[in-house]
């Protein structure tokens, strides 16, 4: 069976990075017995710039867009089509506030830094249930520490991060990497370092390139 490095660089706050992760979950479990991956998260900021308390969901992406109120429902509503497709059913509500995710991105490293890489797949899967399906405050302590919580995590070494500047630097660090390395929109799916897959893809695009990529490296190390 062949072993591949997935490097899934992403906001907890992007629709496509929730679809993108339910469509390649569904593609790893098709691929059970043939592809085994190592799946690691890494930070990407879709809004910095949201001050404390967050913005209106409707209102920001009317400015981001230039698209009427109108046409932003009707995207969101094909948004959640695609979601629920892709096995990552979003609230039938459109989320009411856009938020700053830096403390998301934190939390997602201290549980990959001092636990384990499932351990941080686990909080990702629950952030973005809090955000897209529960439609909860990402700006609130309470709401990041609930997700600690179904994560199974350690709610008081979570709530030591939340409350200080622990990881700062690290994930400022790893978000300014993957600029260098020219990744401007997320969902990106590295595969073993070399192969880049963006958006928020089918699980019949992940299947396919998974399969393609290990095919190709075997063939290299037969050569």
């Amino acid at each position: 069976m062949k072993n591949i490095r997935i490097d899934f660089v992403s906001d907890v706050a992007c629709p496509w990075c929730a679809i993108g992760l339910g469509s390649f979950e569904q593609a790893v479990e098709q691929l059970k017995g043939e592809i085994s991956v190592e799946l690691q998260f890494h930070p990407f900021e879709l809004n910095p710039e949201t001050p404390p308390g967050g913005q209106d969901t409707l209102e920001h992406l009317m400015g981001k867009y230039g698209s009427t109120r109108e046409q932003i429902i009707a995207n969101q509503t094909q948004i959640q089509q695609r979601a629920k497709e892709s096995g990552f059913p979003f609230n039938e509500a459109i989320r009411p506030k856009i938020y700053n995710t830096f403390t998301c991105h934190r939390l997602l490293y201290w549980a990959q830094a001092t636990i384990s890489l499932s351990a941080q797949y686990l909080l990702k899967r629950e952030l973005l249930t809090a955000y897209f399906t529960l439609n909860e405050d990402l700006d609130h302590p309470e709401v990041l520490l609930r997700a600690v919580q179904r994560a199974g995590l350690n709610e008081q070494k979570a709530k030591e991060v939340i409350d200080s500047d622990q990881f700062t630097s690290e994930v400022k660090e790893a978000m300014a990497y993957y600029r260098t390395i020219g990744i401007t929109a997320v969902p990106s799916v590295i595969v073993d370092g070399k192969y880049l897959i963006q958006g928020g893809q089918s699980a019949e695009v992940f299947v396919n390139s998974l399969r393609q990529i290990a095919a190709e490296q075997t063939s290299e190390m037969q050569e």
